[in-house]
């Protein structure tokens, strides 16, 4: 079942699937909720998937308005939990998608049974990673936003060739993100703050999926964060870069799998 909501004075898209215990899945930059969907069909006889296109992505719009962080996509995030009358949720966010389950948990931590980071970081962005960021910001502004996806997506796979499929996909659906959501979503991760404290101050059980290739989330860093909580799951994908959802997406979909049998068993 597809739903929509207004958050901000933006129509909001996410899908409903399955029944039970709720679970939410949060896509990544320059992806949609479809990034999910083989996950979605794992598990969605035995959970109740809600799966958002974040402001500005897929059948989303964008928040009109200056200087939007990662709390405003978390308090979107929020809407739709209080829209389906959920007090319980494991959220799972891919790369962006964790950023913006780390401020959802930093403002909102009753209403998380765990959280899962797939490829993502607790960590702020470190001077280097910043310069990066807005030097993409500039070859957006100059190029357009597809000539930055095409450019950066191929980048985020261990083997791009060998997943030259998905590529074309993620490129097709490429097409449809504005200049100013990719903007928005860069100058957000600039300017998040290090959340890694909350896996110190929020006791929960803590999902962590790694990708020993990934040059998005370098691995060691993957590796600091997930020593922090005192109940960590931790699983390292060896032939993933920043994609394992794709790249290795049957062992990816067990893991989650497992996971959430362990949570609700």
């Amino acid at each position: 079942m597809e739903k929509t909501i207004q958050f901000q004075g933006a129509d909001i898209h996410y899908k409903i699937k399955g029944k039970g215990n709720a679970v939410i899945l949060l896509h990544g930059f320059g992806e949609d909720s479809t990034i999910w969907n083989s996950l979605e069909k794992y598990l969605e006889e035995k959970y109740l998937l809600i799966i958002p296109d974040i402001p500005g992505s897929g059948k989303s719009e964008i928040i009109s308005r200056a200087n939007v962080c990662m709390n405003d996509y978390a308090d979107c995030i929020k809407s739709i939990i209080d829209a389906e009358q959920q007090t319980s949720v494991v959220m799972i966010g891919h790369s962006m998608g964790g950023y913006i389950t780390l401020a959802f948990a930093e403002k909102y931590p009753g209403y998380l049974k765990s959280i899962g980071l797939f490829h993502s970081s607790a960590y702020s962005d470190d001077k280097e990673k910043i310069e990066t960021r807005k030097k993409g910001i500039d070859f957006i502004r100059e190029n357009g936003s597809f000539s930055f996806l095409k450019t950066s997506i191929p980048a985020l796979f261990k083997e791009p060739e060998k997943n030259r499929e998905y590529i074309e996909v993620l490129l097709k659906k490429g097409k449809g993100f504005s200049n100013e959501a990719l903007i928005q979503y860069y100058e957000a991760m600039i300017a998040r703050p290090d959340r890694s404290l909350i896996f110190t101050q929020l006791n929960l059980p803590y999902l962590f999926i790694m990708g020993e290739h990934d040059k998005a989330v370098p691995f060691k860093q993957s590796l600091k964060q997930s020593q922090l909580p005192e109940h960590s799951y931790v699983y390292i994908l060896r032939n993933s870069a920043h994609m394992g959802m794709l790249e290795e997406m049957n062992k990816s979909n067990k893991i989650i799998a497992d996971f959430l049998k362990d949570l609700y068993q």
